[in-house]
């Protein structure tokens, strides 16, 4: 429902990242593979990735025990091409039927930052626990970096922070999704 409010005044690209998000949650191989590999990759310094490397990704997952079954060699190809074609529509990939793309520097926007954040703590996440929370690494960020992420929508007035060592502390301005998606449309 908040997407379907959102998707009419925030950017297409804003809203990619959104679906990023929530399509990581729903297929947990792809969001293992942007946290695993994509990640690892791009802070390696390494300029492309293949669908070879996306192939020994699933099946050491396979061999790891993370599927019910052994897949065929049909299904491993198909779910590797599907992480490196889902890397490219959300914009970490050039596009295209390639077997190499390129990697794209990729970086969460602050809407979407404000978001997760807000979403999080609304679903019962402790401050902390926030911060350290996996679906920030879709975006690559550490820990550190989601505080830093946080302190610049403390900037914007989205929210207030206050961080002492480890101990954090938010306040939420918003009380509901419903206002932060009032106050992402209004930009």
């Amino acid at each position: 429902m908040n997407l379907k409010r959102l998707s009419s005044t925030i950017s297409t690209a804003d809203l990619t990242q959104l679906m990023l998000i929530f399509t990581s949650r729903a297929n947990s191989i792809l969001g293992d593979f942007v946290r695993h590999v994509y990640w690892v990759r791009y802070a390696g310094g390494y300029s492309h990735i293949t669908n070879d490397d996306a192939r020994v990704f699933v099946e050491r997952g396979i061999d790891d025990g993370k599927t019910s079954k052994r897949w065929s060699d049909t299904t491993v190809r198909r779910v590797s091409a599907y992480l490196t074609g889902c890397c490219a529509d959300y914009g970490m990939f050039e596009r295209g039927q390639k077997a190499s793309r390129n990697i794209i520097p990729f970086r969460i926007s602050p809407s979407v930052a404000a978001y997760l954040a807000h979403e999080l703590h609304f679903t019962g996440f402790g401050d902390n626990a926030i911060l350290t929370h996996e679906d920030w690494q879709l975006f690559g960020l550490a820990r550190e970096d989601v505080l830093e992420e946080i302190k610049r929508l403390s900037l914007k007035g989205m929210l207030i922070i206050q961080a002492a060592g480890d101990v954090i502390r938010i306040s939420w301005k918003q009380q509901n999704m419903e206002a932060l998606c009032d106050v992402l449309t209004q930009g």
